[in-house]
């Protein structure tokens, strides 16, 4: 063991070995090195967002520590305010560095823990490894923000391809003593009575050696049909379900960009790491501005006159509006954690046009129910929906709930799979059980209004009001899309 004292590796939202910048710095140092996950007090992009990611945070944590165990080291957990605990912990250790990962969304807090850090002696040395960019860096040729997402893509296609992922590493030294450590059972982040996320484990696997498996599996599935089958909900396995494990930094961008190196660049390829770069654009877009999660990029929006009626917002976080594509999203939410990405934007303009509910509450709402909740991406495809972002699908857009699981849901798999009680409708119906002849109904076993509710809104009325409500807002007039 070295005589060096040893560096304090401060784990967040990078609870990975491989391709992890301080790691392998703190590795490279020869110092002996003490890893830490601190449980801080929380606040806005502190730890997990909601309870599902508390699930999620309780395995990766475990995961972490026993692949750092295989490395000869191991994870201690702290709970307090990071620079009290991190002081502490270096007064205990000896320690005279903290190496960490930047995480752009805490830009606002992270200055003021490490100079408090600085000013009591300790060395801090920060690395990227986040993203693929640098959003500080990357500016428009006027030298400003990238606003539309299109010039952001070519801009990054311009710089060449991402910097190679530096493998984990073989070992990491350990030091003489190890400091005490509190327990993952004692914070409490299962969930026990009731067990909601009881269907989360049989189709999540937490941690870095998940997140590898993932990978590996959609490149040999699907990657090759992805820009077609990806907005097909029914498909299970058609997108690459790599989201949560992005969310704590479990993989790197930089590493899947790379696995998909020796592909074909064909149009499905290029898809998927379009959507990969639509995050780094949302991270873009949160740097600039900070408060992406709870104000309208665009403040015309501020005026806009939203309502709010707490049983249709209710029904909509149950699953039970009665329109069975915006139902089952919400219940595959509950159940899994997690949301296919085409229903994502079906259920929001739901809540924002049909309901005329403020964006800001469908945002905290997947925020503390989905797995990946991410605090850019979040945010920037809620506010996408609603018209207020940067690069926004305008308001006028507005998804109709049935030619939209009509579309993308054809045979009625994903509502069947989700809405059960709809199960034994014909293809006809499943989208719209409301226009089903009585007989149909009664041989489904359906009884609107007992075993599956009516619909909370006419679309049609609800659409207009909204339309109405955006033109008084912008003096304009609008018509929605009918291919919507």
């Amino acid at each position: 063991m070295s005589d060096q004292a040893p560096i304090l590796l401060w784990f967040r939202k990078d609870l990975r070995l491989d391709d992890n910048g301080a790691l392998t710095a703190a590795v490279e140092s020869g110092a002996p090195v003490i890893c830490v996950y601190v449980r801080e007090p929380q606040t806005e992009n502190v730890g997990p967002l909601g309870g599902a990611q508390a699930w999620w945070l309780h395995h990766s944590l475990a995961a972490l520590d026993t692949a750092l165990q295989e490395a000869g080291n191991r994870l201690i957990l702290r709970s307090g305010q990071a620079v009290e605990t991190l002081s502490k912990l270096a007064q205990d250790t000896g320690a005279r560095a903290v190496y960490l990962n930047r995480l752009y969304e805490r830009d606002e807090i992270d200055p003021d823990i490490l100079e408090a850090l600085h000013n009591t002696g300790i060395e801090v040395k920060r690395f990227k490894g986040q993203l693929l960019h640098d959003p500080k860096t990357m500016r428009t040729g006027s030298g400003g923000t990238y606003r539309v997402y299109t010039p952001f893509w070519r801009a990054l296609e311009k710089e060449g391809e991402p910097r190679e992922p530096v493998d984990a590493p073989a070992s990491v030294p350990s030091p003489k003593r190890w400091p005490a450590s509190e327990t993952l059972n004692d914070w409490d982040l299962l969930p026990t009575r009731p067990n909601w996320a009881k269907e989360f484990e049989p189709l999540w696997q937490p941690g870095e050696a998940g997140a590898h498996q993932r990978l590996k599996t959609f490149i040999r599935r699907a990657i090759s049909t992805y820009k077609k089958d990806r907005d097909l909900p029914g498909l299970e396995d058609a997108t690459s379900m790599l989201s949560p494990h992005l969310a704590f930094g479990e993989i790197s961008p930089a590493r899947i960009w790379h696995a998909t190196r020796g592909l074909q660049a064909t149009e499905d390829l290029i898809h998927f790491r379009k959507e990969l770069v639509w995050r780094e654009f949302s991270y873009h877009l949160l740097v600039e501005f900070p408060r992406l999660g709870e104000a309208n990029w665009n403040d015309r929006f501020d005026a806009f006159p939203w309502r709010f009626d707490a049983a249709q917002f209710q029904a909509w976080t149950k699953g039970m509006t009665g329109y069975p594509i915006v139902d089952a999203g919400m219940r595959q939410l509950w159940r899994h954690g997690y949301m296919h990405n085409r229903v994502r934007m079906i259920t929001a303009s739901f809540l924002i046009k049909d309901l005329m509910i403020d964006w800001r509450r469908g945002e905290a709402w997947f925020r503390d129910t989905l797995l990946d909740a991410d605090p850019a991406s979040n945010a920037a495809n809620w506010q996408w929906v609603a018209g207020s972002g940067a690069d926004a699908s305008p308001f006028f857009r507005v998804f109709n709930p049935i030619l939209q699981g009509e579309k993308f849901d054809g045979n009625g798999d994903y509502v069947r799979r989700f809405v059960p009680e709809l199960a034994k409708l014909p293809n006809k119906y499943i989208h719209k059980p409301f226009d089903a002849p009585a007989d149909v109904l009664q041989k489904a076993g359906v009884t609107l209004g007992k075993t599956y509710s009516r619909p909370i809104v006419d679309h049609g009325i609800a659409r207009d009001r909204a339309l109405a409500a955006y033109a008084h807002v912008t003096g304009r007039s609008a018509q929605a899309d009918p291919r919507d």
